[in-house]
């Protein structure tokens, strides 16, 4: 007969044996289900119209506004303080004053959802004035996966800035989970940024990024090295991306002391650990292509015209 109550001694025991993958115990846990609502909520904040369940009446708009600043004010002030205390910084805090610095962290994030708005505009006309297989504003927000991502992004970079522990990597997980995105909330990124397709993108935590912008699929702004991990905290590791830079598919950028110049535009497949200069063209040298036929199909590969 199956012995479940030996199972579940076992589990117990391997809690014990690895207490990091556990939290028993801890009072004041961050959800993540409740942080990918709060998104949701803000998302609709900054697109009225786009992801509502009903039409957002002019009328009535301010209501829809109020509520939803409410809704999100309520819960991300209780996700925050939660995280406050869960971080050893804050750690020393009463509950009381993690309330009262989440409610002070949490207005001043909102207070920038307009700023947000900016940002996120010239974004999108960035993408329809790059891609001509749009054919409206309208498609790209409701579309494209990049716009979500940076979307994602640029609420995550703001609680980062207002150094909020653990939940802006939290949020930015849930937009590289769906989109196969990994943009790093610590990463600074000007306006104008259009990521097309975007798959497999990795945007690292020490990257800088100009305006007018454009990466392709499989693009990654990533660190010559990880191999002294904690040791590298802070340290500047990914690389800075000047004003009007183009970078095509599967290009790799590393280190914190490369520096892409303006104007510059960058072929696939590259692989650069080193500065380039204002307004190059950097390509791979194509490669070559050799052709062999088996003996069988020989004299009806020679009939075929290329």
């Amino acid at each position: 007969m199956y012995d479940s109550d030996k199972l579940v001694d076992n589990i117990l025991s391997s809690y014990e044996k690895h207490e990091i993958t556990a939290r028993i115990d801890e009072s004041h846990i961050v959800s993540r289900d409740a942080l990918i609502l709060i998104v949701k909520e803000i998302r609709k904040l900054l697109f009225p119209g786009y992801f509502d369940n009903m039409k957002v009446r002019s009328e009535y708009v301010k209501y829809f506004v109020g509520q939803r600043v409410e809704y999100i004010e309520h819960n991300l002030k209780q996700q925050v303080s939660r995280a406050l205390k869960n971080d050893e910084k804050y750690s020393e805090l009463s509950d009381n004053e993690a309330v009262v610095k989440a409610q002070e962290i949490v207005h001043t994030f909102l207070d920038r959802i307009p700023e947000i708005r900016d940002y996120l505009a010239t974004d999108i006309q960035a993408a329809y004035d790059g891609d001509p297989a749009a054919y409206s504003t309208e498609e790209i927000i409701f579309c494209y996966p990049g716009v979500f991502a940076i979307t994602v992004y640029r609420i995550a970079h703001e609680l980062w800035l207002l150094n909020v522990p653990m939940i802006p990597r939290i949020i930015s997980e849930y937009a590289h989970n769906l989109t196969g995105i990994d943009i790093h909330p610590g990463a600074t990124i000007g306006k104008y940024f259009f990521i097309d397709h975007g798959t497999g993108i990795v945007i690292g935590e020490t990257t800088v990024i100009g305006e007018h912008v454009k990466i392709y699929q499989g693009v990654t702004l990533g660190g010559l090295s990880t191999r002294k991990g904690q040791q590298l905290k802070g340290v500047k590791r990914h690389p800075t991306i000047g004003d009007n830079v183009t970078i095509y598919s599967n290009t790799s950028i590393l280190g914190g002391e490369t520096v892409i110049g303006n104007n510059v535009v960058i072929g696939g497949n590259a692989f650069i650990v080193s500065s380039v200069s204002e307004g190059i063209k950097v390509n791979i040298r194509n490669p070559q292509l050799e052709y062999s036929v088996d003996k069988k199909y020989e004299n009806d590969f020679w009939n075929y015209e290329i």
